[in-house]
């Protein structure tokens, strides 16, 4: 059961959401997608008593790309791997450890040269690992690989530039940001996604400002009607 007082939501006798927030843009006073994430935070903890939050910065960080040595090291079973090995995969065991202890993932991201972020992606290169987050399904040509992440939520809070991005409209086949991030999270095992988007970031003020305020009003509702009532037990 839930209740609300004063715009906050009291909700008993459920098993508290384990939060992963990850930042993509390489910008932090003005980036937008970091706007609806710190809406998404700031709302979980109006919500929540004490809640578990843990962040993974991306868009500011340093994330190695891998290389041969990680490859290598990746493929092998456990228990041959060396002590190299082990140093090469301390950042990609980091990042899947950190996805298998969250419930719901929130990204932010923003829309670069129509995909994303360098540094998301080099993020993706480490988190999507063999027998770790997937596995071949040998029997299905159709759908190849089996996720291994399960039982998890992801919200993609995320900016563009420009508008006509959804499917339909008119710069839908250059959206190579929401279709990939939804691509690989469901190789992962995550199908449960929600996604809400700032476009116009470049255009027109007052559009811009309207997409805004209907993006932070849309993050609010979604935690209220979605995400707090998958909570309760």
């Amino acid at each position: 059961m839930s209740t609300q007082r004063s715009g906050t939501f009291v909700s008993n006798n459920y098993r508290m959401k384990k939060l992963l927030v990850i930042n993509a843009s390489a910008r932090t006073d003005r980036s937008k997608s970091r706007l609806l994430t710190e809406t998404f935070v700031d709302r979980w903890k109006n919500i929540h008593t004490n809640p578990i939050i843990s962040f993974r910065e991306l868009g500011t960080a340093d994330i190695p790309h891998i290389n041969e040595k990680w490859i290598t090291a990746s493929f092998k079973p456990g228990a041959a791997r060396t002590s190299e090995d082990i140093e090469v995969l301390k950042t990609s065991d980091t990042y899947i450890a950190e996805l298998r202890a969250a419930d719901i993932i929130v990204l932010g991201s923003p829309m670069y040269n129509w995909s994303i972020p360098s540094t998301l992606k080099a993020y993706i290169d480490h988190v999507i690992r063999f027998n770790e987050t997937w596995k071949p399904n040998l029997n299905n040509p159709a759908n190849p690989y089996t996720g291994l992440l399960e039982n998890k939520t992801l919200v993609l809070l995320l900016s563009r530039g420009s508008s006509g991005y959804e499917e339909g409209e008119a710069n839908a086949h250059m959206n190579f940001q929401s279709t990939y991030l939804k691509t690989v999270f469901n190789i992962i095992g995550i199908s449960n996604i929600h996604m809400i988007a700032i476009n116009g970031v470049s255009e027109d003020k007052e559009k811009l400002e309207r997409s805004i305020n209907t993006s932070i009003r849309d993050v609010q509702q979604l935690i209220e009607k979605s995400l707090i009532e998958k909570e309760l037990v």
